[in-house]
């Protein structure tokens, strides 16, 4: 058992002096305790967000309008001025190593900065042919490879906007994002290849251009056997051209996100060209410490926003490696060998394969260079923290951060300056204000609730598509208080700025009213090594207790003998509380997660409570939608 708050890594000053965070303080004139230069960043945010776009030296037209008007959901930023986000990530040495390609294959690609320009030239020149302009959707099915970042940045280049599903994605699931945004050019691969098979997405692919009445051309990107009737990736790039750069207003959108989907459509999420390229700025170079010596890698597919992220690097300089396949194929290690080959400097993925490495007693050798390792999707707990530390290498810091793809970013994370406790976020990250809310809608220290931001970001939704009164998005986060931010999230500010984050705030465990999230209860359940994983289900409703169940999938070679039950209700009671041991453990093949490996907790609660499967969650939205069917409704 590892305490919440142990120590476990803290910066020498050579790391606090050389941090890129510590040069911006000094060029700003603002020495002093990371603290004070996030309380300067929330207090005074029109001169903090200026001051992002003169030290980066952002390329574009500043203009003279105001930095922020308005309050949220309605506030905008940098009114008069003009930008465009692939003439910021395209700059530098020509000669200077801009991409690493892997794959679980083995095959490895590299693209210079010059090289990467010439073919973002050549793709936009294909894409102007195919009549795409400023305001069309380009929509890509695709997965992690140099194609679908070069197709990204050629549509941004145009100020088109971008929206990509990864093709492990079924066609019901992209057919619901995409028809909603009506797309004129649709990129595609015929296959994709995880775990070590192969998988045919031709039928697929031609099942989606069905339904999308204003794609203008299909353009397949080759894998192995073609699409009838596509433009092919050769032809499309088959014309010499040098990349132009179409600068557009702040807010003009980049690129379309969505939320899960688990249940009804997906939210269409719309971010802009200005708010990514400063948030990004931002977050990769002071939190992640990023910059033109670094090597960056975050094992993402194009359907996470971790995709969205990992290509800012190429904002600060860094070397972006893109893989495509599995985390552990041939073995749980496959990624931590990537990053000792590759030279990586910061490594990120989410915090299961973390937690997972930590189950097969991985070692990873190598990893000379890095310096920082990066956690997200869903909360660390301080065995991992400690599992890093006593197995991955000592001197690394570990960044844990929490935030989502409304904001293509982090509320709360790591920065440089700050030490490493188990299971705690160090601080909340540069122009976020982070606020945690009682019941009452009131701002507390050192106590769980409500995760809220209590003032605008550059990075928030422009808009959601096809929402012209904005009222799904107000209803999506305003709802509960106005004019702030609701995020969903339970969270305790401790009172030196550390975070705490519980899990989701609709799926809480109210038992006898103790609340509790349902991190707490994994941290627990999953330390025993008979258990790969688990989801836990409150099932009471409003003013009526319901039955707590513990559903648990198990490592090979375990089974749920009467010794194990009882050892987890015995542990659940004293760790927590005798109103948290479960009702009734149960056996399941596995957890059901999104394919961004997040648990669906609300769906299957749903479930469980008599919704219908089909309605509760969508399947073409998960990663093992097979192990629905053993989640049944309670009699």
């Amino acid at each position: 058992m590892v305490e919440e708050g142990a120590l476990l890594w803290e910066p020498t000053p050579e790391i606090i002096r050389s941090a890129k965070i510590t040069r911006f303080q000094e060029w700003l004139g603002r020495p002093g305790e990371y603290h004070d230069i996030w309380q300067w960043s929330v207090d005074s945010p029109a001169e903090f967000w200026t001051a992002i776009w003169d030290y980066f030296a952002v390329a574009g037209e500043r203009g003279d309008g105001p930095v922020v008007t308005g309050e949220m959901p309605d506030a905008r930023w940098f009114e008069g001025s003009t930008i465009n986000y692939a003439e910021n990530a395209l700059r530098g040495d020509p000669a200077r190593l801009s991409v690493i390609f892997r794959d679980e294959a083995g095959n490895r690609r590299t693209y210079t900065v010059g090289e990467l320009r010439a073919e973002v030239g050549r793709v936009r020149a294909g894409l102007v042919r195919l009549g795409v302009t400023r305001g069309d959707r380009v929509a890509a099915y695709v997965p992690n490879i140099p194609e679908a970042l070069i197709a990204f940045l050629a549509t941004a280049s145009l100020g088109a906007i971008w929206s990509s599903c990864s093709p492990d994605f079924g066609a019901p699931s992209v057919i619901d994002r995409f028809t909603q945004i009506e797309p004129k050019v649709l990129f595609a691969v015929d296959g994709y290849r995880y775990g070590g098979k192969s998988f045919d997405r031709r039928n697929v692919v031609q099942d989606i251009a069905a339904t999308l009445p204003s794609l203008a051309a299909t353009v397949r990107i080759p894998y192995q056997n073609g699409i009838d009737g596509a433009v092919s990736w050769e032809e499309l790039r088959g014309e010499e051209a040098e990349p132009e750069f179409d600068r557009v207003p702040f807010g003009h959108p980049l690129w379309i996100l969505y939320s899960s989907g688990t249940t009804g459509l997906p939210k269409p999420i719309v971010h802009g060209h200005g708010g990514i390229v400063l948030e990004h700025l931002k977050a990769l170079s002071f939190h992640q410490d990023l910059g033109s010596d670094d090597v960056f890698f975050w094992y993402t597919t194009t359907g996470w926003m971790m995709w969205n992220f990992l290509i800012g690097g190429l904002l600060v300089g860094s070397t972006v490696v893109l893989y495509d396949g599995s985390a552990a194929h041939p073995a749980t290690d496959a990624l931590w060998n990537v990053t000792a080959e590759e030279g990586v400097t910061y490594f990120g993925t989410g915090a299961p394969y973390i937690v997972a490495s930590m189950k097969a007693g991985v070692k990873p050798h190598g990893l000379d260079r890095l310096r920082g390792l990066g956690s997200t999707g869903s909360p660390l707990p301080p065995e991992g923290f400690a599992y890093v530390y006593s197995h991955v290498k000592p001197d690394v810091q570990l960044g844990s951060f929490s935030g989502g793809t409304d904001v293509c970013t982090g509320f709360v994370g790591a920065v440089p300056l700050l030490p490493v406790r188990a299971g705690v976020i160090p601080c909340r990250c540069l122009g976020a204000r982070v606020e945690s809310y009682d019941p009452e809608g009131r701002s507390v220290l050192g106590e769980v609730g409500e995760l809220v931001l209590t003032q605008p970001m550059p990075s928030m939704p422009v808009m959601f598509w096809n929402d012209p009164d904005g009222s799904r998005y107000h209803d999506s986060y305003f709802a509960d208080y106005p004019g702030v931010w609701r995020h969903g999230d339970w969270i305790k500010i401790q009172p030196d700025g550390g975070c705490v984050i519980y899990g989701r705030s609709d799926s809480t465990l109210n038992r006898g009213g103790v609340r509790m999230g349902t991190s707490e209860f994994y941290r627990v359940v999953e330390r025993f090594e008979e258990v790969a994983d688990s989801l836990v289900i409150d099932t009471g409703q409003l003013g009526q207790e319901g039955r707590l169940l513990l559903y648990v999938a198990l490592a090979e070679g375990s089974s749920l003998e009467e010794t194990l039950v009882t050892r987890l209700r015995t542990t659940l009671r004293a760790e927590l509380s005798p109103r948290h041991v479960p009702d009734e453990i149960i056996e399941v093949p596995g957890i059901p997660r999104t394919l961004s490996g997040k648990k669906l907790e609300v769906p299957v609660r749903k479930i469980l409570l008599g919704v219908p499967v089909e309605k509760a969650a969508n399947r073409d939205a998960m990663a093992n939608p097979e192990v629905l069917d053993h989640f049944l409704p309670i009699p």
